[in-house]
């Protein structure tokens, strides 16, 4: 199931977007965010984790791979695979709090960890467009397809 795609004119759209998603999903997610370089990624997923109540500041996981954060009795996963050549390195991050019931995963560049990641509910694909970005968000689970349903597509 996918919904249509949105055109996101400005970094305001994208924050909107985030915002948007935060206040319509179930509980537990895992979402692949795909697209280039400068496509909106980390600025979605700053203003989903701000939205759900990061109070921290979200950093960019480039360097670190990961960035956790708690937020009330649940923990939220920022990853950015961008940097991992082989799915094989992701073993040493230690990983298995991503797959526990409620938690939280945004991953950017997930095609780079594939087969070591938790099966995905959400897949949004950014590009750019138009001197702005556009998102199409597709979902592969049933949680995937509510959050779409809430959100109206």
């Amino acid at each position: 199931m996918s919904g249509a795609e949105r055109m996101l004119p400005d970094e305001e759209a994208t924050l909107t977007l985030g915002r948007s998603v935060a206040g319509a999903f179930p509980g537990g997610l895992v979402a692949f965010l795909h697209g280039d370089l400068g496509a909106g990624k980390t600025t979605f997923a700053r203003a989903f984790l701000r939205a759900l109540g990061v109070g921290e500041r979200v950093k960019s996981p480039t360097y670190s791979l990961v960035e956790g954060y708690d937020i009330g009795d649940r923990r939220a996963f920022h990853l950015d695979l961008y940097r991992i050549a082989d799915p094989g390195e992701l073993e040493w991050l230690g990983l298995d709090s991503l797959a526990e019931p409620g938690a939280i995963v945004l991953v950017e560049w997930p095609e780079r960890g594939a087969g070591a990641l938790p099966p995905v509910d959400l897949e949004l694909y950014f590009r750019h467009a138009d001197g702005g970005r556009a998102v199409r968000l597709e979902a592969r689970t049933p949680t995937g397809r509510r959050l779409l349903e809430a959100l109206g597509d």
